[in-house]
C-alpha cells in the first residue's frame, strides 16, 4: 500500500504557488484495507475514503470506462492491481496528471512536468474527449494560469472543438456546468474562460446569447473597442481587476445581451437594448440554475446600466424608482453592487480603464438622501396605511430634489 499525493497539490507546488486542496491517491490497497484502518467511506460512485484523525480524503486507484452520455456516464473499477500510471492516464490534463510521495519523488509519465515549464495545457489522452466536463475545466484552467502564459495545445482545442460539435455538451447538468462556470469567473482572467470557449465553438452552445455579441458594433464614440463581445470581455476583466464578487462579474458577462438581437440595419445603435435583453438574461440564469442573487443582479444591471451612467441627468422621480426597484431601504448591498457593475462598464472600454465614475458616488449620495427620510414623524403626524405610503414616497423625492440642487 503506497499513498501519493496527486493533481493539483503537485501542480502548483512547482509552479511555486500556494497549496490549498491536496488530493490523495492509494495504490495496492482494498476497501477492506482501508476501513481496518480506521478510514471511513464516502460516496457510493468510487472508493474514497476520510482518514479516521485528519478527515482529509484518500482515494483507491481506479481506471473508469465511458459508459454513457454526460459527466456521469463512466463506470469505476478500483482493485489493488491498479496502478499509479493508470490511475494518472484517466485525468484531463498532463499537468494534471502527476503524482509525489511523501519524499517529494516525482512520478511522471506524461510530461506533465515539461508541460508546466511549456506553459502548456494539454490532454493526456484521446480518453479527454469522453468527458464534456473537461472544456469547462481547461477553460477554467486557461482562465486561472492565462497570467503565467499558459496556453491550450492545439491538438486539446480540436478535442474540445469535437466536443462541443459531438452534443456532448448539453448532457451536462445545470448544476456541473455552473460550478465550472462561477469558479471560472472568479479566476484572475475570467475573460480568458470565455475567449477559450468561444474559440473551442463551446460558447455557442453552452451561452449563444453571449456568442452573439461577436461582430456586432457599438458607437465607436462610446465604444472606442466597437464590437460587442469584446467590450463585454474588457468589462469581466475590469471586474476580476478590481476584485469584484461572484455577483457582479455574472451581471458584467450579461449586461449587453439586448445588442445581440438588434437588427443589422439599426447597427451601430441599440435603441432599447436594456429591455430587449431582460429574456436573455433570464433564459441563461434558468439554464445553469444560476444562485438568486446572481440571477437578480444580472436581471437589474441588464434593465438600470444605461440609468447608471446617465445618473447625474436623472429627473429626481426618475431616480427615486431606480433606488425603489433595487429596495435600497432594506437591502444596500445590492445597489452598491449595481454601481460596482456599472463602473466596470464604463471601464471596459478601450483606452478609458482609468478614466474616473463621478456617477459613483452620486447615486450612493442618492441613496443616502432618500434613505434619510424618517418614518416616524410621518407616523406623529397621523399618516397611515397607503397614506403613509405615499407620503413617505413625497419626503423622499423632496429629498431627492434638495440633493440634486446641492451636488
Amino acid at each position: 500500500m503506497q499513498v501519493y499525493k496527486v493533481g493539483g497539490a503537485v501542480r502548483d507546488r512547482l509552479l511555486g504557488l500556494p497549496v490549498t486542496d491536496i488530493d490523495r491517491v492509494v495504490v495496492g490497497a482494498t476497501t477492506e484495507e482501508m476501513l481496518a484502518k480506521g478510514f471511513r467511506p464516502v460516496g457510493a460512485d468510487f472508493p474514497v475514503f476520510l482518514h479516521p484523525r485528519t478527515g482529509e480524503e484518500y482515494a483507491l486507484a481506479r481506471t473508469e470506462r465511458k459508459s454513457g452520455r454526460g459527466y456521469g456516464g463512466f463506470t469505476f473499477y478500483a482493485s489493488p492491481e491498479v496502478t499509479l500510471e493508470e490511475d494518472l492516464i484517466r485525468r484531463d490534463l498532463t499537468i494534471n496528471a502527476m503524482a509525489e510521495d511523501d519524499q517529494l519523488n516525482l512520478t511522471d509519465p506524461y510530461h506533465g512536468q515539461r508541460d508546466l515549464e511549456a506553459r502548456i495545457l494539454r490532454h493526456v489522452s484521446p480518453a479527454f474527449a469522453e468527458d464534456p466536463l473537461r472544456v469547462l475545466r481547461v477553460a477554467r484552467f486557461a482562465a486561472r494560469y492565462a497570467g503565467l502564459g499558459f496556453t491550450v495545445a492545439p491538438e486539446t482545442l480540436d478535442l474540445m472543438r469535437q466536443l462541443s460539435e459531438s452534443g456532448e455538451l448539453q448532457a451536462l447538468t445545470a448544476e456541473r456546468s455552473w460550478k465550472e462556470i462561477s469558479r471560472a469567473l472568479m479566476e484572475d482572467q475570467p475573460q480568458v474562460f470565455i475567449e477559450v470557449l468561444r474559440e473551442c465553438d463551446a460558447l455557442k452552445v453552452l451561452m449563444p446569447e453571449v456568442d452573439a455579441l461577436f461582430g456586432v458594433p457599438q458607437p465607436e464614440t462610446h465604444h472606442p473597442e466597437i464590437d460587442t463581445g469584446l467590450h463585454t470581455l474588457s468589462v469581466l476583466a475590469q471586474s476580476a481587476l478590481h476584485k469584484q464578487p461572484l455577483t457582479v462579474r455574472w451581471a458584467c458577462l450579461l449586461h449587453d445581451l439586448g445588442k445581440g438581437l438588434t437588427p443589422q440595419e439599426e447597427w451601430p445603435q441599440h435603441i432599447a437594448h436594456e429591455h430587449t435583453g431582460l429574456k436573455l438574461i433570464k433564459a441563461v440564469n434558468e439554464r445553469f440554475k444560476v444562485p438568486r442573487d446572481c440571477q437578480e443582479l444580472a436581471m437589474l444591471v441588464g434593465q438600470y446600466h444605461t440609468h447608471g451612467h446617465r445618473a447625474l441627468e436623472l429627473k429626481a422621480s426618475t431616480l427615486l424608482e431606480l433606488l425603489q426597484s433595487f429596495d435600497i431601504y432594506r437591502r444596500p448591498q445590492r445597489f452598491e453592487e449595481f454601481i460596482a457593475a456599472c463602473e466596470m462598464d464604463a471601464r471596459g472600454r478601450k483606452g478609458l480603464e482609468q478614466r474616473s465614475y463621478p456617477q459613483a458616488d452620486y447615486l450612493r449620495g442618492a441613496a443616502t438622501a432618500a434613505r434619510s427620510v424618517a418614518v416616524q414623524p410621518l407616523l406623529e403626524k397621523g399618516f397611515k396605511g397607503p397614506a403613509l405610503g405615499e407620503a413617505l414616497q413625497r419626503e423622499r423625492l423632496k429629498a431627492l430634489k434638495i440633493y440634486k440642487d446641492n451636488a
